[in-house]
């Protein structure tokens, strides 16, 4: 625990309301990136559109607006902090990471200002927005039918993700995506139609201008400490005791035989620290390259540390780097069921069909919907 995020946790702002906590963009290092961020629009000859930029509770883009949201908890390094050491899991951890996001969610302005997703070509390339927006979304790693820019395959989740995703490479700067993308004709022909749109409209004004901001920072009743009491907890996976062979199997044959000498002994480690150790790590590259949730793999990591614990479990010092590599392969391993058999143990959980639009009413029913995505 950082020494700033133990002072804020400490004091009795952790439990004030977040409205009273005056918190805003001004002076605070967005302001920089902001003004990065908004030559780069500049610079692609994105002029007449101008997107607002307020304090949220997450990064998103209220459909049919032009305002984005980013999380609050990168206004302030210590509640910066703070979020990692609640969620394990920072979307901005860097100032790189923070304008990957702010273009991601330019797509969405983009796609709304311009009204874009009623254009045939737009559905014919990424599909109707009416789509149902999936939460739990199932990707197929290394598709080439999508760009890749945020991590866990996020094009693959929504027609809305998709173009925001294929728009945020397009205006990347220094990203030869035509050389990148070469050699996969589906996300090529997609980024051609960004290319191609966005030299068009150049000199439009937008059809939607809408400044409305949702869960703005100066509207939130509730204190940090309810904030994160209340963040989606994941249940732990079943069958405990089917992951104890695992453990076993990494630690066992790394640990020093049973009648190893004394200063062999003393020179172990608990697997359980080491498990709880690559937790923050393996949450987001598990994401990146799965599209396994950092959340799931949080508690997934928890269990397992609580189950090592529990069989007491250790690995010699000397060993380290191969433990590593075991845990990760079956953290890796088991999120890959999770994500293309939803459960972690297949045998016992069938894979859901995901629901698809099947009829006009279907159809008309996702569109009255749309009026009240929020996308990220």
């Amino acid at each position: 625990m950082s020494t700033a995020s133990r002072a804020f946790r400490e004091s009795n702002l952790f439990g004030t309301p977040i409205r009273d906590l005056a918190l805003s963009i001004d002076e605070t290092r967005l302001v920089p990136l902001l003004d990065q961020f908004k030559a780069e629009l500049v610079a692609k000859g994105i002029k007449r559109l101008v997107p607002k930029f307020h304090l949220s509770t997450e990064w998103g883009v209220p459909f049919g607006s032009v305002v984005i949201g980013i999380p609050f908890y990168l206004a302030r390094p210590e509640l910066t902090d703070l979020h990692g050491e609640e969620v394990g899991h920072i979307e901005g951890f860097n100032e790189h990471d923070i304008l990957r996001y702010l273009r991601h969610e330019m797509g969405h302005i983009v796609n709304y200002g311009y009204k874009l997703y009623d254009e045939e070509e737009w559905v014919t390339l990424f599909g109707s927005i009416t789509q149902p927006y999936l939460e739990d979304y199932r990707p197929q790693p290394f598709s080439r039918r999508y760009v890749r820019h945020l991590p866990g395959w996020y094009a693959q989740k929504h027609p809305d993700e998709d173009w925001a995703e294929t728009f945020a490479v397009w205006m990347t700067p220094d990203q030869n995506w035509r050389a990148d993308y070469a050699s996969w004709p589906t996300a090529l022909a997609k980024l051609e139609y960004c290319d191609r749109t966005l030299a068009r409209l150049a000199d439009h004004d937008p059809l939607v201008t809408a400044v409305e901001t949702d869960e703005d920072v100066g509207e939130l009743g509730y204190s940090l400490q309810d904030y994160y009491k209340n963040q989606p907890a994941e249940n732990e996976p079943p069958a405990a005791a089917g992951l104890d062979g695992d453990l076993r199997t990494i630690f066992d044959d790394l640990s020093p035989s049973a009648d190893g000498t004394e200063a062999a002994a003393k020179e172990t480690r608990p697997a359980a620290t080491l498990i709880r150790r690559l937790e923050r790590q393996l949450m987001a590259d598990v994401f990146r390259w799965t599209g396994h949730f950092p959340e799931k793999t949080r508690s997934l990591m928890r269990h397992l540390a609580q189950r090592a614990e529990a069989l007491k479990q250790v690995y010699p010092e000397a060993a380290e780097r191969e433990a590593i590599i075991g845990v990760t392969i079956l953290v890796t391993s088991l999120a890959m069921n999770h994500v293309h058999r939803g459960g972690y143990f297949p045998e016992m959980q069938p894979p859901e069909k995901l629901p698809a639009p099947s009829s006009a009413a279907a159809t008309e029913e996702a569109a009255t919907d749309k009026t009240q995505m929020k996308h990220g």
